[in-house]
C-alpha cells in the first residue's frame, strides 16, 4: 500500500507481468483500433447487438440460455438483444426441437448480408491505415500478428 492512498486506490502489478509498460501501451493500442473497427461497421447497432449478431453466425444456432453464457449476459439482457435483432429481421427464433419451452435463435440471410457488409468495411479501413506505412512497418506489423495471437490463446 502507498503511503496516504488508501488500498482500494492502489494498483499493484502482478510479478509475472515483465513489462507493465508495453501491456498499457498494447491495451491503449488496441481499444482505440477496436473503437475506431466499431465506428466503421455498416449498421447503426450497438456493439452488444453486433456481438451477439456474430456469436449466432460463428457457432450456429443457440438457445437463447447458451447465447446469454457466450455472451456473459443475464438471460433478461440476452432476452432484449434477441428481440431487438429479430425486430430488425436479422435473427429469427425458433423452438427448441427436443424442449418446447426454449427458443433457438439463428442468424437470417438479412444477418448475414449484414455482418458480412461490416466486415467488409472494417477491412477496408485497415487496408487504408495500412497504406500509410512502408514496406518495413508493414513487415513488422505481419511478424508480429502471431505474437498478437499467442495473446489469445487459453481464452474462452
Amino acid at each position: 500500500m502507498t503511503a496516504g492512498r488508501p488500498k482500494s486506490e492502489t494498483f499493484e502489478t502482478p510479478a509475472l507481468l515483465a513489462d507493465p509498460e508495453l501491456a498499457a501501451g498494447l491495451r491503449l493500442v488496441v481499444n482505440r483500433l477496436a473503437r475506431q473497427l466499431r465506428r466503421h461497421a455498416a449498421a447503426d447497432l450497438t456493439p452488444s447487438l453486433v456481438s451477439a449478431l456474430v456469436t449466432i453466425e460463428m457457432h450456429g444456432p443457440m438457445t437463447l440460455g447458451q447465447l446469454a453464457g457466450r455472451e456473459r449476459v443475464t438471460p433478461p439482457s440476452v432476452t432484449r438483444l434477441v428481440a431487438r435483432l429479430e425486430a430488425r429481421g436479422l435473427v429469427c427464433r425458433e423452438t427448441h426441437a427436443a424442449d418446447r419451452r426454449c427458443s433457438v435463435v439463428r442468424i437470417t440471410t438479412n444477418g448475414k448480408r449484414l455482418v458480412r457488409h461490416a466486415r467488409q468495411l472494417k477491412t477496408a479501413h485497415l487496408v487504408e491505415r495500412l497504406e500509410r506505412l512502408d514496406e518495413a512497418e508493414v513487415a513488422r506489423l505481419r511478424a508480429a500478428l502471431p505474437v498478437l495471437e499467442k495473446l489469445l490463446e487459453d481464452e474462452p
